[in-house]
């Protein structure tokens, strides 16, 4: 959730991050109002109940009939208080409920618009001039015997597969390679439920506008995570934490993909289920864009290591998730569709997540004050899609990255 503290002292941001967003600004002055209702509920149930303390011990002195009328007014007063505490109850309600419907404040500096309204910030590598027809992963994937999605779609449906022989090894030497690099810079490597309950999904942001992405277990009322970032939220939910603290995530991730139909259906660029490596760092809020910057600077390290050619985008306003207040996206060369798709993505979500799940860390009076936590992707399933298309040869056969043999074994996947 936004600072409320934030909002009263200067709303007009708050407005301009909806705008940014796409997003009715009406809802900044009705939290405004249900912040002004709830805080005056709770003054009038303090006073009443003060009264009441201060009436009992007068009741307490009283004799005779003068204590039988004080009885009578003191259960008027305790209805009085009873009332009040409704009122109080209703009003944190309300205000939770629209505190809740309030995405993350935009950064100033993040691009406004749609989901074609980013920022390219610059460009690695120059794309690969083939001196013959390229073929596209899921031919590549077939061939090298890497990826079954005929028998993914039989045994699960459309947007599962297989990963056979080679193309499960390379994954595997993927998400080793980058556990290496997070281990190497200090990352606590984490194997994370892929269940968790709704509180911890709604905890961190994954239940407002996305939440036709999410798979819910209704029988045990639990959800599928779309990425280790959300049990990484929820680890130190309800505690103080010595900021900063760094995870490095392992686990499968499930999609949905509700809306996205007719949108990249061949192949396993968009798919129901995958794995990744993902970063999560708890901060202080004063070094969030700080750290942005190094998780960044984290993913094009690894993505240097599959000498694929990628650029980097500053993702518009109206294309950000909930929690988000900033989010960089690195996009890898994808020669058959020639064009850039998405291998990663990092975002600074402020205290936004960590508000709602209630982690902090102590400052330099040991008060305790609300964390800043950040994600960003080190390597998914979708990262053989750029290896296989940017490396592959004429014969159909795929030179393996340099920095990745060690972790595969193998210098050349060649045509089963």
């Amino acid at each position: 959730m936004i600072d409320l503290k934030a909002l009263r002292e200067n709303p007009e941001a708050v407005r301009a991050s909806q705008r940014a967003r796409g997003e009715d600004e009406t809802v900044v002055d009705a939290l405004l109002s249900a912040d002004e209702r709830r805080r005056a509920a709770i003054a009038r149930a303090d006073a009443l109940r003060g009264e009441q303390k201060a009436f009992g011990k007068q009741v307490g002195r009283a004799r005779g009939e003068e204590r039988d009328a004080l009885l009578a007014k003191g259960k008027e007063l305790a209805a009085e208080v009873k009332a009040a505490e409704a009122e109080q109850s209703a009003a944190e309600a309300e205000l939770t409920e629209l505190h809740r419907a309030v995405p993350n404040v935009v950064h100033p500096d993040a691009p406004e618009g749609g989901e074609d309204d980013y920022v390219v910030l610059k460009h690695v590598g120059e794309p690969r001039e083939f001196d013959f027809e390229p073929l596209d992963h899921l031919d590549l994937g077939t061939r090298l015997g890497a990826i079954d999605m005929e028998r993914g779609a039989k045994t699960s449906g459309s947007r599962f597969y297989f990963l056979t022989g080679v193309g499960a090894q390379l994954e595997l030497a993927l998400l080793n390679m980058a556990v290496a690099q997070a281990t190497a810079a200090g990352f606590t490597l984490m194997i994370t439920p892929t269940l968790v309950r709704p509180e911890i999904m709604a905890g961190t942001g994954f239940l407002g506008a996305h939440a036709s992405e999410v798979y819910r277990l209704e029988a045990d009322d639990l959800y599928l995570v779309g990425t280790s970032e959300v049990p990484l939220a929820g680890y130190h939910a309800d505690e103080i934490v010595d900021a900063p603290k760094r995870y490095a995530g392992w686990s499968s991730c499930y999609r949905r993909e509700a809306g996205s139909y007719g949108k990249d259906t061949r192949g396993i660029i968009r798919v129901h289920q995958f794995n990744k490596v993902e970063m999560f760092s708890y901060v202080r809020p004063e070094d969030a864009e700080a750290e942005h910057a190094k998780l960044l600077a984290w993913e094009e390290e690894m993505l240097a290591k599959i000498e694929v050619p990628y650029r980097v985008i500053d993702t518009a306003a109206g294309d950000l998730g909930t929690s988000a207040a900033r989010k960089f996206d690195c996009e890898a060369w994808i020669p058959t569709q020639q064009a850039y798709r998405e291998l990663t993505s990092t975002s600074n979500c402020t205290t936004f997540q960590a508000r709602r799940l209630n982690v902090r860390y102590r400052d330099e009076n040991g008060k305790p004050q609300i964390a800043a936590t950040l994600n960003g992707t080190l390597a998914t399933t979708r990262w053989i899609v750029a290896i296989l298309e940017n490396h592959q040869q004429a014969d159909g056969s795929v030179v393996v990255p340099r920095a990745l043999r060690p972790f595969l074994g193998l210098d050349v996947l060649k045509p089963s």
